[in-house]
C-alpha cells in the first residue's frame, strides 16, 4: 500500500483573519485559531484516523503550525522542518492583497509573484523535498504547515505547476489528504473543516 500525505493548515492567527501575507512573521494562534486545533485533534483520535498510528509527523518551526500540531495532541511525535515553512513574502510580508493591488492592478500572487521574497518554483523546490519524503516513506505522513505552501505541495504531488496552487483554497485548521488512485497520485480529501461546523 502507497503512504498518504496527511496535511493539515495552522489554526487562525490574527494575520490570516485579516487577510494579511503571513510568511516569515512569527506570530501565535488566536483563541479561535486553538481552538480549531483541539477540535481537529478530536477528530483525528476517531476512526478512520485514529491519530494515524505510526505516522510519521512534521511541523513547521513557525509558532502558529507548531501551536496547532500540539493542541492537535501529534506535538510529542513531531520532527520540526525548515522545509515547511510558508512562502517568504519578501516586500509583501503583512500586507493584504488588496492593498498589493492598488500598486500592482490585477496581482495574484500565483501568476505574478512577489518582491524581494521566494519564486513559486523556489517554494515548489522545497514542496518537492517533501514528496520526495512522503514517497519514499514506508508509513503515513502528517505535515502542519501553512496555506500557500500545502496549496503548492499539493500542485506537486500531482506532478503540477506551482501555481495551480491557486485554484486549491484551503482554510485554516483544516484537513486535506494526498494519497493514489489507479496507482497514480491523487488528492482524496481537501479543505475538509467537517469538525468546526
Amino acid at each position: 500500500m502507497h503512504p498518504r500525505l496527511i496535511l493539515v493548515r495552522h489554526g487562525q492567527t490574527e494575520w490570516s483573519r485579516s487577510g494579511q501575507h503571513t510568511g516569515r512573521t512569527d506570530i501565535p494562534l488566536t483563541e479561535e485559531g486553538r481552538d480549531a486545533a483541539r477540535l481537529l485533534g478530536k477528530r483525528l483520535k476517531r476512526s478512520p484516523w485514529e491519530d494515524f498510528p505510526g505516522a510519521q509527523v512534521r511541523t513547521s518551526p513557525l509558532a502558529r503550525a507548531r501551536e496547532t500540531c500540539e493542541l492537535a495532541g501529534f506535538g510529542d511525535r513531531a520532527e520540526e522542518w525548515d522545509t515547511l515553512m510558508e512562502w517568504d513574502y519578501g516586500a509583501y510580508e503583512g500586507r493584504t492583497s488588496p492593498e498589493i493591488r492598488e500598486e500592482r492592478p490585477g496581482w495574484v500572487i500565483w501568476r505574478d509573484g512577489v518582491i524581494g521574497g521566494e519564486t513559486s518554483w523556489q517554494v515548489a523546490s522545497r514542496a518537492d523535498q517533501v514528496v520526495a519524503w512522503a514517497k519514499d516513506s514506508e508509513t503515513d505522513c502528517v505535515v502542519f504547515a501553512h496555506g500557500h505552501f500545502l496549496r503548492t505541495l499539493a500542485a506537486r504531488w500531482l506532478h503540477l505547476d506551482p501555481a495551480r496552487g491557486m485554484v486549491l483554497s484551503l482554510a485554516p485548521a483544516s484537513l486535506s489528504i494526498l494519497g493514489w488512485e489507479y496507482g497514480d497520485p491523487a488528492v482524496t480529501l481537501w479543505n475538509d473543516t467537517a469538525h468546526l461546523q
